[in-house]
């Protein structure tokens, strides 16, 4: 049947440079290395899938996804070659086949982490790709973070191992106990704990196996209810990590898929707020590459799904990215407004009993650092904001416990910067200066990219003898840093191209 061209397959076909007759004998090369020696594709298959949209059987895709990984240098999905696993009768259509259904989601986990492996071996970088809007996810998933899933969890594995294993590697799906679940939850707090220390950069790599072991674990389907509910909690959390710590070092469309792939697990684990919280990463995300109105959308359906289920906390800090994402507007009311709710929710939190692990980060200090960051934001369009900042973020600095030194750093950014709004820049260099002291022992490009912005305000005061030594400093240390994120590239209705 001619389904007419695949213009997602085209497009990246393009990029390549290969001729058709290329593709087809790399993909009978990738298949054979994959186990399917007797694979035989020619010239005119690969035409009729770019031109006439026919999906070649498996192994081809995952051939294909893996290649195409290789010769791009960023993790090319089945679903981002328009040959997604079809979903249920009657679906809207969604960015790259979102939502996915319960049977589909370990294995774009699967699939996706093996990717990521596969670049981090060879060297390649996944940041070329391009980012959906939020307005696109926020209107794929809206309905359906609201529902429960339609199929038992256990049924995830149901496509099968082989049809996930896009790199050659195979992993023998095997049950677990109760002990191995207990390792793999401590192993969240290990990696937690250390991003929260250092950033992203150094452990990112470690976390994505971790994933993707998991992933294989879930393809099993006959672990008891309540295993299978914990390792979907385990994934969600590893991949939220995964997320954070891509956003942290700039591979931005490769952190947007991981929020998205977290929002699947936790809901598949039948943990909703967890999913609101994913999305509320990919919400921070935005803001941060200067899409305020992407991360409004994507809060939309970060609180849409589990309101009643939402602790008082966790709502808190949704209300504080949301108010980021105002002061980004120059929306003063609305922030104003919306951080005074985040307080009243936070104190309202009874602490009748342990928060879930992954709201543990979000403390008193973390409340003040967000409102620090919102006000601060909100001073480039209105500087009395400046002093509010200020006294946030002194304040979060001192109930920051040992072991959050990215958190401590940013907050001396926020008040180093809101200081120099104020016209304070004495105060402003102290802070500074205890900024720069610490941004070398630490992998986060976003602080990279704070300092960047902080070096933009010293430029009023480019005639002061102790401020150009502080300028001079700054521009020694930015060379070594990466460039400032632009505003990330919307991605085509044809899908979500990560």
């Amino acid at each position: 049947m001619n389904k007419g061209p695949n213009a997602r397959l085209a497009d990246l076909f393009d990029l390549t440079g290969w001729s058709k007759g290329e593709l087809a004998r790399l993909v009978n090369r990738q298949a054979a290395a994959m186990g399917h020696a007797h694979l035989s594709t020619d010239t005119s298959r690969v035409r009729r899938w770019i031109e006439r949209g026919e999906t070649p059987r498996d192994p081809v895709p995952r051939a294909l996804a893996a290649l195409f990984t290789e010769r791009l240098g960023r993790v090319v999905a089945i679903e981002d070659l328009g040959m997604g696993r079809s979903g249920p009768p009657g679906r809207r259509p969604s960015v790259a086949g979102l939502p996915w259904n319960s049977d589909q989601t370990a294995a774009v986990l699967t699939e996706f982490t093996g990717m990521d492996l596969m670049l981090n071996r060879r060297g390649l970088v996944g940041a070329s790709a391009a980012l959906a809007a939020g307005s696109a996810l926020s209107s794929s998933l809206y309905e359906w973070i609201q529902t429960d899933p339609t199929t038992a969890s256990p049924q995830a594995g149901s496509m099968g191992l082989t049809q996930v294993d896009a790199v050659a590697d195979r992993y023998e799906a095997a049950p677990v106990g109760s002990a191995e679940v207990e390792e793999l939850e401590r192993s969240v707090e290990v990696f937690r704990a250390w991003d929260a220390a250092r950033g992203g950069g150094l452990q990112r790599k470690a976390v994505v196996g971790q994933l993707n072991e998991v992933g294989g674990m879930l393809a099993y389907q006959d672990h008891p209810a309540h295993l299978q509910r914990r390792l979907w909690g385990v994934a969600a959390n590893l991949a939220v990590l995964a997320g954070w710590m891509s956003h942290d070092v700039g591979l931005e469309p490769t952190a947007q898929k991981y929020f998205v792939i977290a929002a699947h697990a936790a809901r598949e684990g039948g943990d909703r707020p967890r999913a609101g919280e994913a999305l509320s990463r990919a919400a921070r995300q935005m803001v941060h590459l200067g899409r305020p109105d992407d991360a409004l959308d994507l809060m939309k359906v970060a609180r849409a799904g589990s309101e009643e289920e939402t602790l008082p906390r966790t709502r808190a800090m949704l209300h504080t990215i949301e108010a980021w994402a105002q002061a980004s507007k120059g929306q003063g009311q609305a922030v104003r407004r919306t951080l005074g709710e985040a307080e009243e929710l936070f104190v309202s939190d009874r602490g009748d009993g342990p928060p879930p692990s992954w709201m543990q980060m979000f403390d008193e200090a973390d409340l003040h650092g967000m409102q620090a960051l919102a006000f601060r934001t909100l001073a480039d369009t209105d500087a009395s904001a400046a002093l509010v900042a200020e006294h946030h973020a002194k304040r979060a600095l001192e109930l920051r416990e040992d072991g959050r030194q990215r958190s401590k750093l940013f907050d001396h950014l926020s008040l180093a910067s809101a200081c120099f709004i104020a016209d304070d820049p004495e105060q402003a260099d102290l802070y500074a200066r205890l900024a720069l002291e610490a941004i070398w022992e630490n992998s986060s490009h976003r602080t990279w990219h704070r300092l960047r912005e902080m070096y933009r305000l010293t430029g009023r005061y480019a005639g002061d003898a102790k401020i150009e030594v502080l300028r001079e400093e700054i521009q020694l240390a930015l060379p070594k840093a990466p460039k400032a994120p632009p505003p990330g590239r919307v991605a085509s209705p044809r899908g979500l191209k990560v």
